[in-house]
């Protein structure tokens, strides 16, 4: 017997095999998968809009079945019972099946929708005819492989948000936020922006668009095409790109400094609403080691560089020179650039200098030295701006980011590097907000210390990566970028030791102050 199995055999025994409900449920799920499966093979229903109904409700149904028979039985409180034996959620065999076939058909679904049965000049064929039902009656028109998609994504949210909901039943604040990414991925992901194309006409087109992204997560959105879209629909596609420059500028920012990120990566955000949901089973596999951590910052910031300056690139592409027809010229918008850029850096240096790392201090002033020099070699030198045609550099982003990182490695790696790979080191929305929390934020998770055990449960289940249990054996405020501030590090803490809050600025980030038991007098910050 290895030191690993000794060990594991001291701390708890293997689950015991599921109940008859969940073979049932197991078995109804499964019957609906396979339906998909045959459609996939090109099986021709007969009536489809009957067969995807139940292949739907089969799918959602035993996921709810299998759910209830895990959770009602037992009394309230977090059951992550063997996940270290089980092969599903151990980096077992299951594991990489299940990443495997994940990671295969995001491959599919970006590069060759053709085997999914999308046929562009013609009548749909495989899975995605059988998806023609539902699309025609939302949007009108025929399925695309996006449609297929956006349907078992939202189903996935829905249900297995149900079965999260039914695990933490115990707990106000997960029930909550659970609620609130169902609603949004539901409505402003799913039904609105499908019920929106409904709209368009030969005089009238309005760009597909999930209203709670925002950019650089969404990072087409300022593309010409579709800001001429936005410009040829109207009041109402000028409102749409209007609301999509004030939630970048005004909207984000109120938000983080009032709540941290949560609001948006815990309570809005659709990949976090899946990672939160179908991915809760593998959140203990994220890599806690300091060197993950060290890797996560310089990702993370590379690609919000990187989007920054493909956007910067793109939009500049199509502007006017002629300062007589256009009040935003290339020459003003670079500007721009320059002068927003300056103003994060400087206010940030001159405000919050001593709250950052060494590394992060010569990382900003890198980056920021690198697109300052690129601007100013492109009025100099008169080459393209950035070295790069804005045409490359974007469809360079949509391939690595876009969809590489984001969907193939941020959910097909789900079962191997835990559910929060994309939000922890690669999405740009992420970093933006994580540098809003660090710096200027209201939110913390407060730690009492003295009531720490050291058990490890709040390290081992944050998604994030983030060592929690150092912190709270300190008495220390978490305040760390890439917390998402889902809580779970606080539900499933047996002694009440960790607290989401929101309050002053003043001494939030204060690693010199350690309240260790009856080191210090516990009743001055009672009366401060």
């Amino acid at each position: 017997m290895s030191t690993v199995q000794r060990n594991m055999s001291l701390t708890g025994e293997p689950p015991k095999t599921i109940n008859t409900q969940q073979k049932l449920a197991s078995a109804i799920g499964l019957i609906g998968l396979s339906v998909l499966f045959l459609a996939l093979l090109n099986v021709n229903f007969p009536n489809k809009t009957l067969w995807l109904t139940a292949s739907l409700i089969m799918i959602g149904g035993g996921t709810i079945w299998f759910s209830t028979a895990a959770y009602l039985n037992k009394h309230e409180g977090i059951k992550n019972d063997g996940v270290y034996f089980k092969s599903l959620t151990s980096k077992g065999f299951w594991a990489w099946v299940l990443g495997i076939i994940l990671t295969l058909f995001y491959v599919v679904l970006y590069w060759f929708p053709q085997y999914l049965g999308l046929v562009k000049n013609g009548e749909n064929k495989g899975i995605v005819a059988l998806f023609d039902p539902l699309s025609k009656l939302l949007n009108g028109g025929p399925a695309s492989q996006w449609f297929v998609y956006g349907t078992l994504y939202t189903l996935a949210i829905l249900a297995f948000g149900i079965k999260f909901i039914l695990k933490y039943r115990h707990n106000k604040y997960e029930k909550l936020r659970t609620y609130s990414v169902m609603f949004f991925q539901l409505g402003f992901a799913f039904l609105i922006p499908e019920l929106m194309l409904r709209l368009n006409s030969e005089s009238f087109s309005l760009p597909y668009y999930d209203l709670k992204n925002i950019w650089p997560l969404n990072y087409y959105n300022f593309e010409q095409y579709r800001v001429d879209q936005f410009i040829s629909a109207g009041d109402i596609g000028l409102a749409l790109l209007i609301f999509g420059i004030v939630s970048i500028f005004v909207i984000t920012p109120i938000l983080t400094y009032k709540y941290g990120k949560r609001w948006y990566c815990s309570w809005v955000c659709g990949c976090g609403g899946l990672a939160e949901t179908a991915g809760d089973a593998f959140r203990h596999l994220s890599d806690k080691r300091q060197i993950a951590w060290k890797v996560e910052r310089w990702v993370i910031h590379s690609v919000l560089v990187f989007v920054v300056l493909m956007t910067t690139a793109v939009v500049h592409s199509y502007l006017g020179d002629d300062s007589s027809k256009y009040w935003l010229t290339k020459d003003v918008f670079l500007i721009s650039v320059a002068v927003i850029l300056t103003a994060v850096f400087a206010g940030t240096f001159i405000f919050k200098k001593e709250e950052l790392q060494k590394d992060a201090r010569y990382g900003a002033i890198g980056y920021f030295v690198i697109i300052i020099s690129l601007i100013g070699f492109h009025y100099f030198s008169g080459k393209t701006l950035f070295l790069f045609e804005a045409e490359t550099l974007r469809k360079s982003y949509g391939f690595l980011i876009g969809a590489v990182f984001s969907g193939v490695i941020g959910v097909g790696f789900y079962p191997i590097f835990g559910s929060r790979v994309w939000c922890r080191f690669g999405c740009p929305m992420a970093a933006i907000l994580g540098f809003q929390q660090r710096l200027f934020s209201r939110f913390r998770i407060t730690t009492n210390g003295g009531q720490c055990i050291s058990c490890g449960n709040c390290s081992t289940y944050c998604e994030m990566g983030i060592d929690v249990r150092a912190y709270a054996q300190k008495g220390e405020n978490i305040v760390r970028s890439s917390c998402v501030g889902c809580g779970i590090c606080s539900a499933v803490c047996p002694r009440g030791v960790l607290k989401l809050e929101n309050g002053p600025l003043e001494k939030r980030i204060d690693s010199n102050e350690v309240l260790l038991g009856n080191d210090v007098d516990l009743m001055n910050y009672v009366n401060k």
